[in-house]
């Protein structure tokens, strides 16, 4: 009983033991939670302050900024104020300026005006006394002033005529003397900077042969071999009693050239017979016109030509293998061509143009077929079908004056073609003729009345002229050259230019005794 007592005793004593350490602890934490409160309160409030004080600093901060901003706007707009007044006084100033000019022009405008009147009151009266004084001059002279501005104009007519005449004279000779200075300068130059080495072209060519037996095993059996040679290639061989050699003749280059070769392959060869020959001939003249292509390329690179159609090309190559009076064609292309240039450069045109005509002028030479047309006109239309250019077929068709000349171009190339073919030794002709031409240009001369005696030298590229004074005078005299140049340019036919030189001389004799 007693412990039941006991423990209940002490039960309650921890009971209340407990809750006097619970109130305890109550009051322990809500000191300790006052305590918290109070020290965030107190925190709270140093972060406002420190925020009241930040935000004031920040504060007027920003007001000395705004203040010294407007403080700027303000003298800005003080400044402003004060250019806007001083440009008020100056348009001031002008404006009562040009008021007071204004006033100024209008009365420098009315003076004008009186003056104006005066002028053409003054004027009026002087048409009236110039009238009168007409008047008085045509009552005096008999003429009216119509017929004496009438017979004025005409004697100083007359007078201009006479001094313009001989102004226009002595223009013309000066402009003669310089013209044919600079055009001797010129063509001289040209030739001294071009130099090319002459050859004549043969119409035979000699193939050489070691022994007579290859002479015979070439004639074949009862001529057969020969035969066939002729009639493949178009050439003649002559097998005669010249030692180690077979002569090949035809004016045809290109045909004595596959004949050449043709023959020297088959000797080389050994097996000569119809069959074999016609092979040989067939694949050397395909080898011809490769080469003739080739040829026609290499001279166009050589010049720097571009540009060209296949088929002019591979007439330039054809020119290797045609001549003209013994001078290889080609060989005069190429020289006309760089002469051309070297004299369009001198006269400030364009070269390669000139240089380009003077190699395709004589390609109507060398055309597949022969039509009845001059070399000149076909090289034209076949320059032209092959799209060259107009200054170029002019040139090629003018360069013998079948058709006018129609640019600078083409007088360029008629010279240089004169100038290559009249090279001493570039051309040959046989000595009959060559004689002949010389005797018919000087029994021409002779056939004119006043001629005494005639002259052709230079190898016939002058011909001098000597006349009686008693029958020409100077004017009969120059008549006289001119109608020799036209009729020789007209009736005879030669390489190159003729130079006529009339000689007409007063010799005064006396004798001392």
């Amino acid at each position: 009983m007693n412990y039941v007592i006991m423990a209940i005793i002490a039960l309650g004593s921890f009971t209340i033991g407990i809750l006097i350490a619970n109130t305890m602890l109550k009051k322990t934490i809500e000191k300790k939670n006052q305590h918290i409160i109070d020290e965030a309160k107190e925190q709270a409030e140093n972060i406002k302050q420190k925020k009241i004080l930040q935000a004031k600093e920040e504060f007027h901060k920003l007001k000395i900024e705004h203040d010294k901003m407007i403080l700027e706007k303000n003298s800005n707009i003080a400044t402003l104020e004060n250019k806007l007044k001083q440009k008020e006084t100056v348009l001031s100033q002008r404006f009562e300026e040009f008021q007071r000019k204004q006033k100024e022009f209008a009365q420098v405008k009315e003076n004008f005006n009186a003056q104006l009147e005066i002028l053409n009151k003054k004027h009026t009266d002087l048409d009236k006394a110039h009238k009168a004084q007409i008047e008085k001059l045509e009552a005096i002279s008999g003429y009216s002033a119509a017929q004496a501005k009438s017979e004025l104009i005409e004697s100083l007519k007359a007078e201009a005529k006479t001094e313009a005449l001989i102004h226009i004279k002595d223009i013309v000779d000066e402009a003669k003397l310089t013209a044919a200075k600079d055009a001797k300068k010129i063509v001289i130059e040209t030739i001294q900077r071009t130099a090319t080495e002459q050859a004549i072209e043969n119409s035979v060519t000699v193939f050489p042969i070691e022994n007579d037996e290859i002479k015979g095993r070439i004639i074949g059996r009862e001529g057969r071999n020969i035969r066939a040679l002729e009639a493949a290639t178009g050439v003649e061989f002559i097998v005669d009693d010249t030692p180690e050699a077979i002569i090949l003749s035809s004016f045809d280059p290109v045909r004595r050239e596959i004949a050449y070769l043709s023959l020297h392959k088959l000797v080389s060869d050994g097996r000569i017979h119809p069959a074999k020959i016609e092979e040989i001939v067939s694949k050397t003249q395909k080898q011809i016109e490769n080469e003739i292509t080739e040829i026609g390329k290499q001279t166009a690179i050589d010049l720097g030509v571009h540009g060209l159609h296949h088929e002019l090309i591979r007439m330039v190559g054809r020119m290797k293998y045609r001549s003209s009076y013994g001078q290889n064609l080609l060989q005069h292309s190429r020289e006309v061509a760089n002469l051309a240039a070297t004299m369009a450069s001198e006269l400030g045109l364009n070269p390669k143009t000139a240089k380009r005509a003077g190699l395709l002028h004589d390609i109507g030479k060398v055309p597949d077929n022969e039509p009845e047309l001059p070399h000149a006109i076909l090289g034209m239309k076949l320059a032209e079908k092959f799209k060259e250019r107009p200054e170029v077929f002019n040139a090629i068709g003018a360069h013998h004056d079948e058709i006018e000349m129609e640019s600078l171009i083409s007088p360029i190339v008629q010279v240089c073609d004169a100038i290559s073919g009249a090279r001493p030794g570039a051309r040959r002709e046989i000595v009959q003729s060559y004689i002949k031409r010389l005797n018919d240009l000087e029994e021409l001369a002779l056939s004119y009345p006043g001629v005494v005696k005639t002259f052709a030298i230079q190898a016939g590229r002058e011909l001098r002229v000597i006349v009686g004074s008693e029958q020409l005078n100077d004017k009969d005299a120059q008549q006289l050259s001119y109608d020799l140049s036209q009729k020789i340019q007209s009736e005879m036919t030669y390489p190159g230019q003729i130079k006529i030189t009339v000689i007409r001389e007063t010799r005064a004799v006396a004798f001392a005794k």
